[in-house]
């Protein structure tokens, strides 16, 4: 199925925005785990089970395992996910970016390898070092736009001017391109992170119903209502709010998943509240 197709059927058949971010740090493990030989899997398997059905996607972070040299673990979860929760959608968080040869073997790996449903891209090398991942139309694309990160107006809102003389914040000119040019197979998503509100706004009303991934929620100081008022589109969609240390890390005893699963439950309840208003 179409990664977007996917994501709306999770959207309404979870009645969720929540993306839950797997990031494993087996410092922050339960004691019974750490010591497991398979302990990156069977944390990660944990958490994806019991928050499943509350999710609208699952997105690893790359770093996390390859620094524990647990990319079998990441294969291996990933088709997990896709033979126990089928639709929930996979997003490969990998910030790719470069040209030629290496973003062909970029989205080769993303896609091939890692049998994820979309991956994240820097877009900073222009259209040809994203036109591998954008030719793989069954797949999401997801462009970093404006970021979550303190240092993201650094060059994100550097002003560029346009043909017509106007001059835009760099992130406005990345995100009409994406949508106006980049994205002719529907296949294009944005990260605008929770903690600059308006900015996602303004990205919203650039994009119409582009979904917009979101990171920035709990511990970066992100808020929920500014992030659904300001990102929704009408039907009271298009984001996929991330969490991960809040969800992942909320029980440290034999009880974790089950605390997860709790404040996943909570983050998607509280979403919802404001999905509407």
């Amino acid at each position: 199925m179409h990664f977007m197709q996917s994501l709306q059927s999770a959207w309404k058949r979870n009645d969720s925005l929540v993306c839950v971010g797997l990031d494993p740090e087996p410092a922050k493990f339960p004691a019974h785990l750490r010591d497991a030989p398979d302990a990156v899997f069977e944390f990660c398997r944990a958490i994806v089970d019991v928050t499943a059905d509350l999710v609208c996607a699952f997105k690893p972070q790359i770093a996390h395992f390859a620094a524990l040299r647990a990319e079998e673990s990441l294969e291996r979860l990933i088709a997990h996910i896709h033979a126990h929760h089928p639709g929930v959608p996979v997003i490969l968080d990998a910030k790719r970016g470069d040209i030629g040869s290496t973003a062909q073997h970029y989205a080769s790996e993303a896609f091939d390898r890692y049998q994820a449903d979309a991956v994240t891209l820097n877009p900073y090398l222009g259209r040809d070092s994203a036109q591998p991942f954008l030719d793989r139309a069954d797949k999401g694309v997801i462009l970093l736009c404006h970021t979550s990160n303190p240092g993201a107006s650094d060059l994100q809102d550097l002003l560029v001017h346009q043909k017509n003389g106007e001059s835009l914040p760099l992130y406005q000119h990345v995100a009409k391109i994406i949508a106006r040019d980049w994205n002719i197979h529907g296949n294009c998503a944005l990260v605008t992170g929770a903690t600059w509100p308006q900015q996602l706004g303004e990205v919203r009303a650039l994009v119409g119903n582009i979904p917009l991934l979101v990171p920035g929620i709990g511990a970066q100081g992100g808020d929920v209502e500014a992030v659904v008022r300001h990102g929704r589109t009408t039907d009271g969609t298009g984001l996929l709010i991330s969490s991960s240390r809040a969800i992942l890390y909320a029980g440290n005893d034999e009880h974790f998943a089950a605390t997860a699963g709790v404040a996943a439950r909570e983050l998607r309840d509280t979403i919802n509240t404001f999905r509407q208003g």
